[in-house]
């Protein structure tokens, strides 16, 4: 029988249970079970057990994390900044589903509410993933427009029907989710680029200013970087903004076989 050894760290305690708030109200009382873990330490995650008042929060899953930090325990670490569910920055797993904290509702979920890093990437803290590799797949698409023709006077001009191209496309807000969901991502991040990167890549391939749609192609045409793609859908099913990177992909693919006819 084949012997598996578990790495250092992989396995999760229970953690502790934080006592409820002073003078709360039973009725808004939500639980929350959050992944700890301090690197600094040497222990192994845990999940923790807190309870919000929503009476005294706003209505967001963001909101809660605010309560626990400023009311319960400040050492709790994750990121933040729009609110607004446009910087992407407070991406999280929730509920077992990656999303954004700020634009998921608390009462979205019944029972207690389990918050994770998003899965499968290094653990800087607490709920703060490592997304140093992800921005730097996004850097190597070259996510910029790219020209020949000398720059005008004014603007790049488009009509409206060229700009209708890039819908569903320029909204992504780089939070993550698509890529750390996909199971080809999971498995082969070092080399297949994951749908957020591709989704970036054909944004500028559909753009009818940029030149550079060959050597964005050329660049493409690898076994591993574009076709570990194998449209399981995870990526479309929780991004926060509605958006179908599957879709861009096999734009993209349909581009490499028009090219060779």
């Amino acid at each position: 029988m084949v012997q598996l050894t578990l790495p250092k760290n992989s396995k999760v305690a229970k953690g502790k249970t934080w006592p409820k708030p002073e003078g709360s109200d039973p009725k808004a009382l939500r639980t929350f079970r959050i992944y700890r873990y301090d690197p600094d330490t040497g222990e192994n995650p845990r999940w923790d057990t807190y309870y919000v008042d929503t009476s005294k929060c706003g209505p967001m899953i963001l909101d809660a994390l605010f309560f626990i930090k400023n009311e319960i325990d400040s050492t709790l670490a994750f990121r933040r900044s729009c609110r607004e569910g446009i910087c992407g920055s407070c991406s999280m797993n929730i509920g077992g589903r990656n999303t954004i904290a700020c634009t998921k509702g608390i009462d979205e979920h019944k029972g207690a509410i389990s918050i994770a890093p998003l899965p499968h990437q290094p653990v800087i803290k607490d709920l703060v993933s490592d997304l140093t590799h992800f921005f730097a797949q996004l850097n190597s698409i070259q996510p910029w427009l790219q020209t020949e023709t000398p720059t005008p006077q004014g603007e790049w001009r488009q009509s409206p029907e060229d700009r209708q191209q890039l819908d569903g496309l320029y909204e992504c807000i780089l939070c993550a989710c698509c890529s750390t969901g996909c199971p080809s991502y999971w498995w082969n991040s070092e080399k297949f680029l994951g749908p957020a990167a591709l989704l970036q890549a054909y944004r500028w391939i559909a753009d009818s200013r940029d030149e550079a749609t060959g050597e964005r192609l050329d660049a493409l045409e690898d076994p591993f970087k574009l076709y570990r793609c194998h449209t399981i859908m995870n990526c479309a099913n929780v991004c926060p903004k509605g958006l179908n990177p599957a879709k861009a992909i096999a734009h993209i693919k349909e581009l490499m076989v028009e090219r060779q006819t």
